[in-house]
């Protein structure tokens, strides 16, 4: 890829800003959700009180950051959530776990690494060892970024896949 080409296509760091999300950006981030329902990439809710209360507001959250554009458009959205018992992922009581969304016009511009690294410094602060990203084995594109994050697989089901990410000196 030629230098002029790789910065057409990927977004200016300075161009994105990555900040804690807070309720009033429930909307916002209802919206975004939305745009990957519409584009065949999400299933679940996204409508406001599922974005509030699933990642904004969630009390086993650490920490939700969103990426947000030159125009105030939120890119992307992730949610890092101290596992707890009974947790519907089964992942185990004390690890993160970790979601990534990213609207498609912003996809593979570097809009998740960045949200990653600020998930990262908030695992440590958290004393968080392991963060899980489970992922629906259909989605190739979400595999593949938690793998290029350094995530590995550690367990397999039907329907997910469930990849680690070890934090240094864990």
């Amino acid at each position: 890829m030629t230098p002029f080409t790789l910065k057409v296509t990927r977004l200016l760091e300075a161009e994105v800003t990555i900040l804690r999300a807070i309720p009033t950006d429930a909307d916002d981030v209802s919206a975004m959700l939305e745009s990957l329902v519409a584009a065949g990439k999400r299933t679940s809710p996204g409508d406001p009180d599922f974005a509030l209360n699933n990642y904004i507001v969630n009390p086993d959250g650490i920490l939700c950051s969103v990426a947000v554009g030159p125009d105030g458009s939120i890119l992307g959205l992730q949610s890092l959530k101290r596992a707890t018992i009974g947790n519907r992922f089964d992942t185990p009581v004390g690890w993160g776990i970790i979601g990534t969304h990213v609207t498609p016009s912003a996809a593979r511009r570097g809009v998740g690494a960045r949200l990653f690294q600020a998930s990262k410094t908030a695992a440590a602060t958290a004393a968080i060892t392991n963060i899980e990203a489970y992922i629906g084995a259909a989605n190739l594109e979400g595999q593949a970024y938690y793998e290029a994050m350094g995530f590995r697989t550690y367990r397999t089901a039907e329907k997910a896949i469930s990849k680690v990410f070890r934090m240094e000196g864990s």
